[in-house]
């Protein structure tokens, strides 16, 4: 019987962080889709980002969406949604749903892309008095209108501007 491709090999114990939960330790090309195990690490992803401080991590991901790269924008987003308090956890959730819809519009899946990107805009807009300077309301409009836009219009009229969002509110 041959092995399905991906797995690790046969007697390899799986990669599990100190709670006993799975890590995605599989290297992932820049959209996030995944490679063979054996290619070694993605393009600076890093596997299972690790939580950083609100700000920061707004920062971080906010630089890679500026800089076409919403997955891995995604990624930092997850993490801290993983680790937020109970209170922001579907904020952060929302936008890393959000995230997440770019990139499925960057892969071209216009269903996953609106499917998303939908989500995300309802998860976020419940959260209107944003805290760490998160401009909830302007990305859940952005967010819904960009679904909408794809579902009207399909993916061939987007752009890399179209496809760059802004998550924090301007500063004073």
């Amino acid at each position: 019987m041959t092995r399905p491709p991906g797995l690790p090999p046969p007697g390899l114990p799986r990669d599990r962080d100190a709670a006993g939960r799975p890590r995605n330790a599989r290297p992932r090309d820049a959209l996030g889709r995944p490679l063979p195990r054996t290619a070694g690490p993605g393009p600076g992803i890093p596997a299972d980002e690790a939580a950083r401080p609100p700000e920061a991590a707004l920062a971080a991901a906010q630089q890679l969406i500026d800089d076409g790269q919403p997955f891995r924008a995604h990624e930092v987003l997850e993490a801290s949604w993983k680790a937020a308090p109970a209170s922001e956890r579907e904020m952060w959730r929302g936008l890393a749903q959000v995230a997440v819809g770019l990139t499925h519009a960057q892969r071209g899946n216009c269903r996953g892309a609106i499917a998303l990107l939908r989500r995300g805009s309802a998860a976020v807009a419940g959260h209107p008095a944003a805290r760490h300077g998160i401009d909830a309301e302007g990305v859940a409009r952005y967010a819904a209108s960009l679904a909408n836009q794809i579902d009207r219009e399909g993916l061939s009229g987007l752009t890399a501007a179209s496809l760059t969002i802004r998550l924090t509110r301007p500063g004073p």
